[in-house]
């Protein structure tokens, strides 16, 4: 009873001049719409900006085979032939943190168009999941390889921007047909500008084809890290002036000349890929699917726990700290525009309160006179501090909230409701209110009655 009539008493107080704690809650209003707009802005501009910079690849997890060596002699990183499509297709069942995955089999080659040629700096095969991981799944014309296509390994590709530039320059490429190792390609998309990567490197210049057909048609093997553009078509070549007087081998079964095996070859069909993109769904989930790939590829390797892994998974921990610093960065500009706003505000209100104080000298005085302990008063003057900061809070949150959805509306920025903001924002009112409010309740608690009463 004695709280209910300090908060009645101290509402009663404020209602005798509401213009004056209206102009008092008016640094309040502003600092917390403030804040909290500026919170619901920062964070969907900060959730825009990670979906952003995942598209180049922040949550994107590269699997290489291990090393493969012979006689003491290592061949590199990414030489062995450890990893198969069944390996990827085993991360998307088992890895629950991995959103999606897809093999790649790279060549290093020519392409060519009429008259004109241009090698690329990426020639992947791999499957329609490989866009997904990429967030690329936008076509700038035609249509997307299918899962048939992959398993038919037919002869049909994507193109990159910059590949259609140089190739086929203003003219459409969606049905013409390329060559690649002399093996003809039916164009039937055109992927989206993307720009570079992190290094510089042109996204665009790219081909992507099913990774069947580059591997059984194109290369003929694992590409390993050898530069097939240095060495293109020198498996099929034939010099017949080698071999002028082949000497006769007795044989039960006639052998297949070079000439036939050049004309048709038959590529040995070892279903290994040079790699595995994998794409967690989202960069805080990142260790999780390292650890999950790594667990399900020893068990499907069948490496013994004294055993090292036969492959080497990496993350792209540059841009995920590029996302971390530029999220903290916002985090810490918002606080810091926070506390200047409820600095201004709680200097605003002590202001008035020691006006109100002063002003009401004589009523102090009044009921120290009748029986009021300055306990009384400290409390009724904090009571009076606290309404007013919370009232200023509330309309706040309304006011931040409600212009947060307009700047939404009329300039379409992503925002994100934040319930933590608001209530954080009623926590730092009330503390705001203490705060400020204490100094001029317990100077007013600190009057001498005598002396209150004769104060004109």
């Amino acid at each position: 009873m004695k709280v209910f009539r300090t908060v009645r008493t101290a509402v009663n107080a404020l209602r005798r001049n509401p213009m004056r704690a209206m102009l008092t809650t008016l640094g309040i209003v502003i600092g917390i719409a403030a804040v909290i707009a500026m919170v619901e802005i920062g964070a969907g501009s900060a959730e825009a900006l990670k979906k952003t910079i995942s598209t180049m690849g922040a949550n994107v997890l590269l699997i290489h085979p291990g090393t493969a060596a012979s006689g003491g002699v290592s061949f590199g990183a990414g030489s062995g032939v450890t990893l198969t499509p069944e390996d990827c297709e085993a991360i998307i069942r088992e890895c629950p943190a991995v959103r999606t995955a897809a093999p790649i089999v790279r060549a290093r080659t020519q392409v060519v168009y009429g008259n004109r040629n241009w090698v690329p700096t990426f020639i992947y095969g791999t499957t329609p999941e490989f866009l997904d991981v990429r967030d690329w799944t936008m076509l700038a014309e035609g249509d997307l390889f299918s899962q048939r296509d992959v398993l038919n390994a037919n002869k049909v590709c994507l193109l990159g921007q910059t590949l259609v530039k140089e190739l086929f320059e203003a003219q459409s490429p969606i049905g013409e047909e390329i060559r690649i190792k002399n093996v003809s390609f039916r164009v039937i998309g055109v992927l989206s500008r993307k720009g570079a990567n992190m290094v510089g490197m042109d996204q665009d210049d790219i081909v992507i084809a099913p990774w069947t057909t580059i591997k059984y048609r194109v290369t003929g093997s694992s590409l390993g890290n050898v530069n097939q553009s240095s060495q293109a078509g020198s498996e099929n070549q034939v010099n017949t002036l080698n071999n002028l007087y082949p000497g006769r081998q007795p044989s039960l079964y006639p052998q297949r000349s070079a000439a036939q095996e050049a004309n048709n070859p038959m590529p040995v069909r070892f279903e290994s890929v040079d790699q595995i993109l994998a794409a967690a769904h989202s960069t805080e989930e990142i260790q999780a699917a390292i650890d999950q790939i790594t667990e399900a590829l020893r068990e499907r390797h069948r490496i013994r726990p004294d055993e090292s892994d036969d492959f080497h998974i990496r993350d792209m921990t540059e841009m995920a700290n590029t996302i971390s610093a530029t999220t903290a960065l916002m985090t810490k500009l918002l606080l810091l525009v926070a506390m200047i706003s409820l600095v201004v505000g709680g200097v605003g209100i002590m202001n008035i309160m020691l006006v109100s104080v002063t002003e009401r000298t004589r009523e102090i005085g009044l009921r120290m006179a009748v029986g009021a302990r300055g306990g009384d008063i400290l409390r009724q003057f904090l009571v009076e501090a606290v309404v007013l900061c919370l009232a200023g809070g509330v309309l706040g949150i309304l006011l931040g909230h409600g212009g947060s959805m307009l700047v939404r509306q009329l300039l379409q920025w992503p925002i994100e409701t934040s319930p933590a903001a608001i209530s954080a924002a009623v926590i730092v009112s009330a503390t705001v209110g203490i705060t400020f409010g204490f100094y001029p309740a317990w100077k007013a608690s600190r009057l001498n009655p005598i002396e209150a009463l004769r104060y004109e």
